[in-house]
């Protein structure tokens, strides 16, 4: 897929390509997002192991951003502040084979910045990008129980399909679902 421009919102935040560099700030706001929002709908066992996953973590996106990958990876950004939050989409991934639309694999905003626009620019970034290289819709899994994600997405303008699983952390089972966004609609989450 093909890089895009920089964009930086009224806000002042900046959306653009993840480089090697940003591996680590990128792995570290990711755990820390898990360990954020899913206190309480997670093992917190889980949870707490996350924290040692970070140089893992950053190792695996270097490698993936280094091989090439149908992965896009974006960051926000504000001055002054470095790297606020990631988000990732690609193909979407059904029963292990990529289909048509696309898919938000994953979206992270460093939990001291959350309400500070920058999982909106970010969204705005991927909803505009996925758009452009046509995909006619955009799925993603949520969990079940996060009900401030939940009315992230649907701001965004995704919806439930209807499609549940689970995924096993700790031996517990974590039920998520399923939200759909046909893209080409406004983008203001």
């Amino acid at each position: 897929m093909a890089r895009m421009t920089t964009r930086t919102t009224p806000t002042g935040i900046r959306v653009r390509d993840m480089t090697v560099d940003d591996c680590e700030t990128v792995a570290r706001i990711r755990v820390r997002g898990w360990q954020s929002a899913y206190a309480g709908l997670v093992p917190q066992s889980y949870l707490d192991g996350m924290g040692l996953a970070v140089a893992e973590d950053a190792e695996r996106r270097r490698a993936s951003l280094a091989g090439g990958t149908t992965i896009v990876n974006l960051v926000a950004e504000r001055p002054g502040s470095g790297v606020i939050g990631w988000g990732c989409y690609g193909p979407c991934r059904e029963m292990g084979r990529p289909v048509a639309r696309g898919e938000l694999y994953a979206l992270y905003v460093a939990p001291e910045q959350i309400g500070t626009g920058a999982g909106r620019a970010l969204m705005t970034g991927i909803l505009g990008r996925t758009a452009a290289a046509g995909f006619p819709d955009l799925a993603l899994w949520v969990l079940k129980e996060n009900a401030p994600a939940r009315r992230f997405y649907e701001r965004a303008g995704f919806r439930p399909d209807g499609a549940e699983e689970c995924f096993e952390a700790d031996g517990a089972l974590v039920p998520e679902v399923r939200y759909v966004r046909a893209l080409g609609g406004p983008a203001a989450p």
